[in-house]
């Protein structure tokens, strides 16, 4: 982590050789949480993790200059991404299929990708409420089911310690559990 921070201060400086120097560092470990990710999408998904890596890190590092307060910043933004890119996705399927209700999401420890384009549109409208309310528990969330980061590496990315974030954990699941299930109320009356 201490090479990646760094990097992205040189990347800050305007050091354009730090921007590629970046992506072999980071690389692996983003592939890996979106393949993870992505394995538990239905079957016939057309969105691979390498062109979810490279999507994101494009937003990342694209032509904005861009701030970051080290790797913990770094990695949230591109959990931030990676929503942001699944969520994209998700909409455009939806808008080829003309509609459809939305249904709960099942926020569990093991926190699996939304079963249909449905439940990952339900989970973001109901995160971008809650990240009005409370920033660091929406965060964590997007760490944990975006990024797929476990407690301790969330925690450790935040900044806060592994109790406060488990605490963190359970009342953000019930707050979005909560949301989804009275928009799919709403959505269905």
């Amino acid at each position: 982590m201490v090479d990646v921070t760094r990097i992205l201060k040189a990347i800050e400086q305007g050091d354009v050789q730090a921007t590629d120097e970046l992506l072999p560092v980071v690389y692996e470990e983003l592939r890996v949480l979106a393949a993870q990710k992505l394995s538990h999408e239905r079957p016939g998904q057309t969105l691979q993790a390498t062109a979810l890596v490279h999507e994101a890190y494009i937003r990342l590092v694209g032509d904005e200059s861009q701030k970051w307060d080290g790797s913990g910043h770094f990695f949230t933004a591109a959990a931030e991404a990676m929503r942001r890119i699944l969520v994209e996705n998700a909409r455009r399927k939806q808008r080829l299929k003309h509609g459809g209700g939305h249904r709960r999401v099942n926020l569990d420890s093991e926190m699996s990708v939304a079963e249909t384009s449905d439940d990952l549109i339900a989970l973001d409208e109901a995160l971008v409420k809650f990240s009005e309310k409370d920033k660091i528990k929406a965060d964590l969330v997007k760490l944990r089911f975006f990024a797929g980061l476990t407690s301790h590496q969330a925690a450790k990315v935040l900044g806060i310690s592994q109790n406060t974030a488990d605490r963190y954990w359970a009342y953000a699941r019930s707050w979005l559990h909560l949301e989804i299930t009275e928009a799919d109320r709403t959505n269905q009356g």
